[in-house]
């Protein structure tokens, strides 16, 4: 029983001191780790891309979702810059894989990759990898895409 009290002052200490130093209970540590949706299983959603469009942050009692690269992720708790009217509304309820590393919100909010240099994919990755260890937003399932035409112009 003693050794059982000390690692209980043990873990008080080490969190309260984490609390007392950087304000957080996790030491500064605001990852996917600390989002409790990270812990709760659950199965993919798959969308097609005319389901997800009603995600796109109009209708103020659904949850807002945006895809890259078929990723799907919940970023309702960012409703401020995602939601209508928000400045990065144009990513919600679609793949816009492309804008993310193009900057073009007008004619690149699509999910076709072709013609980007290896930077830009690199580019994409990076944002994936933003959503996916965000600390606030989750991946809730992927978008399935209808085949682009090779012969269709590179956007």
């Amino acid at each position: 029983m003693n050794l059982l009290s000390a690692l209980v002052w043990l873990v008080i200490i080490f969190f309260g001191s984490s609390y007392l130093i950087t304000q957080t209970w996790t030491w500064g540590y605001r990852g996917k780790w600390t989002n409790i949706n990270t812990y709760i299983p659950r199965r993919d959603l798959v969308f097609t891309e005319q389901e997800l469009i009603k995600y796109d942050g109009s209708n103020p009692n659904l949850p807002i979702y945006l895809a890259i690269d078929g990723d799907v992720y919940d970023v309702t708790k960012g409703r401020m810059w995602y939601g209508y009217g928000g400045s990065y509304n144009h990513f919600a309820g679609r793949d816009a894989a492309r804008a993310y590393v193009t900057g073009c919100f007008e004619d690149h909010l699509t999910h076709d990759l072709r013609g980007l240099s290896d930077a830009e994919i690199n580019g994409v990755n990076h944002w994936k990898k933003f959503y996916a260890n965000h600390h606030t937003y989750y991946r809730v399932g992927k978008v399935v895409h209808d085949p682009i035409d090779p012969k269709s112009p590179i956007p």
